[in-house]
C-alpha cells in the first residue's frame, strides 16, 4: 500500500479545556492529510471531476497530545470497494513513537457535477495502493 507522511506541531489553539489535543481537532487533521494525499497523487482530471464526501469515521484515541508534541500523520487505503474507500489515518508522538489516534474514513467518491457515487476505478486504485 502507498503511506503519505506528514508531522505537525501542536499549537495553543489545538487545544482543549485539558490542554490535550482537541478530538475535533484530530478529525480536521484527518481530512487534511486525506485531501492532501489525494490532491498530491491524482491527475487533475480526476482531481477536478470527482469529489469525496464521508460516510464514517471510527476513530480509537490511544493517547493525548500535548503543546508543542511534534506528531507524525501516517495515512493509506485499506481497501475499496464500488464506490467506497476505507483510508487509515494514524498519529504517532514523533519523539517516542507512540500511538497517538488511528482511525479508519469510510469516503464516497462523487461525479462532481451530478453528486451522484461513483465507481473506484482500477486506474485510482493503482494510484493509492502502489508502494510509491
Amino acid at each position: 500500500m502507498g503511506t503519505f507522511e506528514k508531522t505537525i506541531k501542536v499549537v495553543e489553539d489545538d487545544l482543549d479545556d485539558l490542554n490535550h489535543v482537541n478530538n475535533v481537532r484530530y478529525v480536521q487533521w484527518m481530512q487534511d492529510i486525506a485531501k492532501e494525499h489525494w490532491r498530491a497523487k491524482a491527475p487533475k482530471e480526476l482531481i477536478n471531476n470527482t469529489v469525496w464526501v464521508v460516510l464514517t469515521h471510527h476513530i480509537t484515541y490511544k493517547s493525548a497530545a500535548k503543546l508543542d508534541d511534534v506528531i507524525l500523520m501516517k495515512t493509506y487505503i485499506d481497501k475499496t470497494k464500488g464506490p467506497v474507500s476505507v483510508r487509515v489515518v494514524e498519529m504517532y508522538n514523533k519523539e517516542n513513537n507512540q500511538l497517538l489516534v488511528k482511525s479508519k474514513t469510510e469516503w464516497c467518491l462523487l461525479n462532481s457535477e451530478t453528486f451522484k457515487p461513483m465507481r473506484i476505478s482500477p486506474e485510482i486504485e493503482s494510484i493509492f495502493l502502489s508502494q510509491t
